[in-house]
């Protein structure tokens, strides 16, 4: 009789003999054989340990063992099928397996036809050369499978979103809500989080990775804002580098007095502290008037409020990064670098001072100004005496190792306030070259 012919088995003896919670153990046993091995034959042995008595039964009664206190019995899977088989009850045990828990899956087979069809996601490309370098990148396979649910035909729906995502850029300006509609029908489909940003991020991390220097400050990743899920300034810069605006009216950069040419559109009046969000700096082509001129660069607003209020238009070019640079501050900054300024820093004698100022020499070729360790030493004498406020093991300057060791003995932050008159001097020192107009007067 065929498999398919057999009548539908008598499923209350199939109960009485194997059914129940008291078995539920002896079952998953034989289960995970099948499970595991599925049906080969070379694996047609039953080995049965640790055995109730209750269990022992169960198996005698359906081959016919001899009743016996015994834990371990040793079946062939074969005796058990033709016993279930010739009493009608089923066709095999794994088909009275199946009547009373469900189907089997045999996992070794699951898993070579899974492997297969991600194969096949590889093989037929992702459809943008910066997906391609991303997915030969160890853990990038692991990151798609976990965006598409281990499921590889939304895996090939992600790739083709990222990569006419990727295909649109780089962009001039757009907002990140007008590239999703325009590259995926959907205004929210590149928000923080969403599966086809992640990709896209991803991509271009990774491409920004291996095409940096040491010096380009760019071989960080990026970082997700999880309390808030606004995205982080390092995710905001990524997209800035784009082209793409996201929370472009967040945290302007402030500047005062920077030279533009005659050609160009201004960016504020003349000895006035301005802004400029990321919007207007994408949106906006400035020609900055800086090539082989100083542009100083202080790490609080403070500073160049001073400088605006002492020396006003006579001022030099000045901007501040408001601590660590956000995406308006860096994409300015890098403007100014890629038009040949001569970027000089100062920030605060601490710690955190320290790490801004490493990233800012390094991601744009800044220099430091009145930031060693002879200034350090010179700007503690002019400090009023304070307890020693420099906790933990500390961080070295690139500029200057030797600044660490003098910060470390001595233990005292020095504020950039703290020297604003230093400062101040030198900027009302620096001439401004006649031949560059100050922003504002043309």
């Amino acid at each position: 009789m065929t498999r398919s012919a057999l009548p539908p088995p008598p499923v209350p003896r199939l109960q009485r003999l194997l059914g129940g919670a008291e078995l539920g153990e002896l079952r998953r046993r034989m289960r995970n054989h099948f499970e595991r091995h599925g049906d080969d034959s070379e694996k047609g042995v039953l080995r049965l340990t640790r055995l109730t008595p209750l269990e022992y039964e169960a198996v005698a009664l359906l081959v016919g063992l001899p009743a016996r206190a015994t834990q371990s019995v040793r079946v062939e899977i074969a005796c058990l099928d033709a016993a279930l088989s010739h009493a009608g009850i089923a066709r095999s045990l794994r088909d009275a397996l199946e009547m009373i828990d469900g189907p089997l899956v045999h996992r070794a087979a699951v898993k070579a036809e899974t492997q297969a069809r991600w194969a096949a996601v590889l093989a037929a490309g992702p459809g943008h050369s910066l997906l391609e370098a991303w997915l030969g990148n160890a853990g990038a396979l692991g990151v798609l499978k976990r965006l598409a649910r281990r499921d590889p035909e939304p895996a090939v729906r992600l790739l083709g979103q990222a990569g006419a995502v990727l295909r649109d850029l780089p962009a001039n300006g757009l907002t990140r809500a007008q590239l999703a509609a325009k590259a995926l029908g959907d205004a929210h489909a590149l928000d923080g989080g969403q599966p086809a940003a992640t990709l896209v991020l991803a991509a271009l991390r990774h491409h920004e990775k291996s095409t940096a220097t040491p010096e380009s400050g760019l071989a960080d990743d990026a970082v997700e804002d999880t309390e808030t899920g606004k995205p982080s300034d390092r995710e905001r810069d990524i997209w800035a580098r784009a082209g793409v605006l996201v929370n472009e009216l967040a945290r302007p950069a402030l500047l005062l007095n920077l030279p533009v040419h005659p050609s160009s559109t201004p960016p504020g009046m003349k000895g006035e502290p301005d802004y400029l969000s990321l919007r207007r700096l994408l949106r906006t082509r400035f020609e900055w008037a800086v090539e082989r001129k100083r542009v100083y660069v202080c790490e609080n607003p403070n500073i160049l409020s001073i400088a605006a209020d002492r020396l006003g238009a006579a001022c030099p070019p000045l901007v501040c990064t408001d601590g660590m640079p956000a995406a308006a501050q860096r994409v300015l900054l890098t403007q100014l670098a890629d038009a040949g300024a001569e970027l000089h820093y100062h920030g605060d004698f601490d710690w955190a001072g320290i790490r801004i100022a490493n990233h800012v020499m390094q991601s744009f070729n800044a220099r430091p100004w009145r930031f060693d360790s002879g200034d350090y030493v010179d700007a503690l004498a002019s400090i009023p005496q304070k307890d020693r406020d420099l906790m933990g093991d500390g961080v070295s300057a690139s500029w200057d190792p030797s600044l660490l060791d003098h910060m470390r003995a001595h233990r005292l932050a020095v504020d950039e306030e703290a020297v604003a008159h230093l400062l101040i001097g030198d900027l009302e020192r620096q001439n401004v070259a006649p031949a560059a107009p100050v922003a504002g007067h043309p």
